[in-house]
């Protein structure tokens, strides 16, 4: 819940960044949605695309303040995050909802990307793994099998804490990622990306994204002003 018209001048900043010296990697922002359209309009033509960061499973209907895949995507957004721990713990999202939302995420023609991660004490009592795996299996619906997506996974504990896993837990936690998403979903989801999220800065940003299986970063509090963000895609 950050950004409002004066803050698309950091927008401009970074698309201007990224048609300059074009990063490896498909960039996206995904604004409060009372931006996306005016967003989406001032990107017009730049490789960054726009996204949601949720989204209602129904298409339409009496629900008063939500918005469904499709609103978001006649605004101009092209990607949604879906299962994000802000929603899971703020909101009481669980899995079986998630999966919803990214069933209707595809009805509208939206790209998900599906956030999953463990608290600290279900990392300290070493059920990471399977905290992981268990969300992943009961949230991704086959339907995914051939469509575009990509898995986040974002520690709770790291996120905003200004802490992160060690390279080696990271690498572990994606390696695993994939072996589930390969086993459920195939040839797709073999070739999904893998993104981390968890207190991404441009201080760790070259090293995360070097690991093995990270495929992206899906950053946060660094990707609010154009400097920190440029610095990060720098390290792409």
């Amino acid at each position: 819940m950050h950004g409002l018209e004066g803050n698309l001048d950091e927008v401009r900043a970074v698309a201007a960044a990224v048609d300059a010296h074009p990063p490896g990697a498909r960039i996206a922002i995904f604004p409060p949605a009372t931006l996306i359209s005016r967003m989406a309009e001032l990107l017009a033509g730049s490789s960054v695309a726009v996204g949601g960061q949720d989204c209602r499973a129904e298409p339409y209907g009496a629900f008063t303040g939500d918005l469904s895949a499709e609103m978001l995507a006649d605004a101009g957004a092209s990607l949604v995050i879906l299962g994000h721990s802000e929603r899971r713990g703020g909101h009481g999202e669980d899995d079986v909802l998630i999966r919803a939302k990214i069933e209707g995420a595809l009805r509208g023609g939206l790209e998900p990307i599906v956030c999953v991660g463990e608290s600290e004490d279900q990392r300290n009592a070493g059920d990471a793994v399977e905290v992981v795996t268990t969300q992943l299996a009961r949230c991704l619906p086959p339907s995914l099998e051939t469509c575009a997506f990509a898995v986040a996974y974002e520690p709770v504990w790291a996120i905003g804490s200004g802490r992160t896993p060690t390279i080696g837990d990271i690498e572990q936690m994606h390696a695993a990622i994939r072996d589930c998403l390969a086993r459920d979903l195939g040839a797709s989801g073999a070739q999904a990306p893998i993104l981390y999220g968890g207190s991404v800065k441009p201080a760790n940003a070259a090293a995360i994204l070097a690991a093995n299986e990270v495929g992206g970063a899906l950053v946060g509090g660094a990707s609010l002003e154009a400097e920190s963000l440029i610095a990060i895609l720098r390290a792409m």
